[in-house]
């Protein structure tokens, strides 16, 4: 992928999200913080990063993201974009058991999600959100056993496993 086509999914992603705030921030500081984790993974990785969630929560189609930014980075947001369901966990259930099944070329979408992840784990503790902390805490065993494929990001794991001890609650402010 070319370094132009990042500034555009980047750019196509922001403007989608539009005014949708990440916490106290603009969105593009989550969107931002994920594609820096995923730099040491390449240039498509980091679209990805900018894509992940553009069709779970703006109007953007996958056909939209084929589209304009191939089928490679398509399938991989279809892959990080939940499942339906009536709340959180049934979604999510969904969407792990979807990820559990991915192989090959498309475990780029699991270097995305663990990033993804990572970088909502991080802002938890920078913002000491320990309501959202204990959630993902809650479900990072069975997060984890569908993602989690060793050799493909393990660092990533390891700076998410390590927040999500006990001794990392965030410290009410």
């Amino acid at each position: 992928m070319e370094p132009s086509k990042l500034s555009a999914a980047r750019a196509y992603a922001l403007s989608m999200h539009g005014a949708q705030m990440y916490g106290p921030h603009p969105y593009s500081h989550h969107l931002d913080a994920v594609a820096a984790t995923l730099a040491p993974y390449g240039l498509t990785a980091q679209a990805i990063g900018y894509l992940h969630d553009v069709v779970e929560d703006t109007g953007a189609t996958i056909a939209e993201v084929c589209s304009r930014f191939g089928e490679e980075v398509a399938a991989c947001v279809a892959l990080l974009t939940d499942e339906p369901g009536a709340n959180r966990k049934e979604r999510k259930s969904k969407t792990y058991a979807k990820l559990a099944k991915v192989a090959g070329s498309e475990e780029l979408a699991l270097i995305v999600k663990a990033a993804d992840r990572l970088s909502n784990v991080r802002a938890c503790v920078a913002d000491a959100n320990r309501d959202l902390w204990n959630l993902y805490r809650s479900e990072h065993a069975v997060f984890k056993a569908s993602a989690f494929r060793p050799g493909l990001c393990d660092e990533l794991w390891s700076e998410l496993d390590g927040l999500l001890r006990d001794d990392k609650l965030p410290q009410e402010a």
